[in-house]
């Protein structure tokens, strides 16, 4: 599908992950089959407390997840999330936190994908798993 890992983080940063993504303010900085990182500010994705949301966690791995799902399916295919967990270990309070996607399993028609979410000092914030399901894209009208 890409010739070098450069042209799939181009793809991935021209694409975007949509509109939540987004507003959260998340940014890829690696992204291929085997590897995929992205970080997120911890400022503007806290709770009342000023600590991380934990559905930030959850919208970082899933947007990994998903777009690492996304190149693996490759072109005419479209997978989409059809299940996610979360566990919080820590919470961020400043700086970024920086999610780390690696495959557990990339099949024809489901991938698993496991998101290790750190925050600057490296400590483990969040681990997250997430499974795709892959399908033909619709035909275009």
């Amino acid at each position: 599908m890409f010739n070098t890992t450069d042209d799939a983080l181009a793809w991935v940063q021209q694409r975007g992950c949509g509109d939540l993504a987004d507003k959260m303010g998340l940014e890829f900085t690696e992204f291929t089959i085997d590897r995929a990182v992205a970080r997120m500010p911890v400022a503007g994705n806290t709770q009342p407390a000023m600590l991380m949301h934990g559905g930030a966690y959850v919208v970082l791995g899933e947007s990994l997840g998903s777009m690492a799902a996304n190149l693996h399916a490759g072109p005419g295919k479209l997978a989409v999330g059809i299940e996610i967990n979360a566990s919080h270990n820590r919470s961020a309070t400043s700086g970024y936190v920086t999610g780390v996607c690696t495959p557990i399993h990339l099949g024809r028609t489901l991938t698993t994908h496991e998101i290790v979410v750190t925050d600057d000092a490296g400590r483990r914030c969040s681990t997250i798993r997430i499974t795709n399901i892959i399908k033909d894209l619709p035909p275009q009208a």
